[in-house]
């Protein structure tokens, strides 16, 4: 229903956080590489800790790689950046979004925000730079699910 892609990650406790979140709330993450760590690092696998076994993860070699495979897969591109055209809020998110963040370090590259068909930004009070990667994710996937109405029921 919704994916979340990570664009070469800088962080491995973030992409840690994330990945455990998806898996939580039953969403597909694509890992758009190269990551500027292994993940199979140690510092990646204890902030994802168990959850990484239950997380529906796709690794992609490049950009490219990836783009290729969300073209034929028909996946609509969100790009969630501090400067995003338009509040994630205000935004009709769609079943089958892919919701992208940048790298922590330098978000993403022209070439890259250029492939998407949209871009969200959560709002925040003037003269602060930025939310953690992690935490405008979970923002902006929050609101996409409870748009589509895709939050998880309870558990058994």
């Amino acid at each position: 229903m919704l994916r979340l892609a990570l664009y070469q990650p800088d962080i491995p406790q973030n992409a840690g956080t994330m990945i455990r979140m998806a898996a939580c709330l039953g969403i597909a993450v694509d890992i758009v590489e190269p990551a500027s760590f292994d993940v199979s690092d140690r510092n990646f696998r204890r902030s994802g800790m168990d959850y990484l076994e239950r997380a529906a993860i796709t690794r992609h070699i490049s950009f490219g790689a990836f783009e290729n495979w969300r073209r034929q897969a028909g996946h609509r591109l969100v790009l969630a950046e501090t400067d995003g055209a338009t509040a994630h809020t205000e935004f009709a998110f769609l079943p089958g979004d892919i919701v992208l963040v940048g790298r922590e370090s330098a978000g993403v590259l022209p070439e890259v925000a250029a492939a998407a068909e949209a871009s969200v930004h959560v709002p925040m009070r003037p003269g602060l730079r930025s939310l953690n990667v992690a935490i405008a994710a979970a923002l902006v996937v929050g609101e996409a699910l409870r748009q589509l109405g895709g939050y998880p029921g309870p558990a058994a």
